[in-house]
């Protein structure tokens, strides 16, 4: 895959919605985030976590590049958001939610008129412990998948306290006939 536009979730989305998918000036986002310590100073206690929209109907050597990568906001502290992301998210999730449902009037230069521009928040991008915070779902202990859940094979580690998830890919790809969702 080269790009999200070749995936199966892509063309299903398409069948669902063939109003936005017919209009090629709808735009399908990722959210991606993460949190870093500014300083690159472990023993100081402060974190950025930026959250950045990703285009996806550039082509594919455009789409992650510095230039179109939209940044919707820094949550900046002594630490992480942790799962009071959604305090610092909910106005961008309303305006997603108005782009998706309603759609905001915009201004096609090309063919020099109006459009409701609409868009859909297609995916996430984020490590496992980012994907917890956006997600609400817990990513530690013996249920970290949210897809395999009771099914997620998890072991302890030897003279260790940590654990590790053994399978879990392969075992999501059967279970969603090879397509990660």
């Amino acid at each position: 895959m080269r790009h999200p536009a070749d995936s199966e979730l892509w063309r299903d989305f398409d069948k669902k919605y063939p109003l936005f998918a017919d209009d090629p000036r709808s735009v399908r986002i990722g959210l991606a985030s993460d949190g870093f310590n500014p300083f690159g100073n472990m023993s100081t206690s402060y974190s950025i976590w930026p959250v950045l929209l990703v285009p996806y109907n550039l082509p594919p050597w455009m789409c992650m590049k510095d230039p179109f990568l939209l940044l919707s906001m820094l949550i900046p502290g002594p630490k992480g958001p942790g799962n009071d992301i959604d305090v610092y998210l909910q106005p961008l999730i309303d305006e997603l939610k108005e782009l998706w449902e309603v759609g905001i009037e915009a201004y096609d230069a090309y063919k020099k008129e109006n459009f409701i521009l609409r868009a859909a928040l297609m995916w996430t991008i984020s490590d496992l412990p980012a994907y917890s915070y956006l997600s609400g779902w817990i990513t530690s202990g013996y249920f970290a998948c949210p897809i395999c859940m009771s099914e997620t094979t998890c072991e302890h580690l030897p003279n260790s306290q940590k654990r590790c998830y053994m399978d879990i890919v392969v075992f999501c790809q059967v279970i969603t006939n090879g397509e990660m969702r």
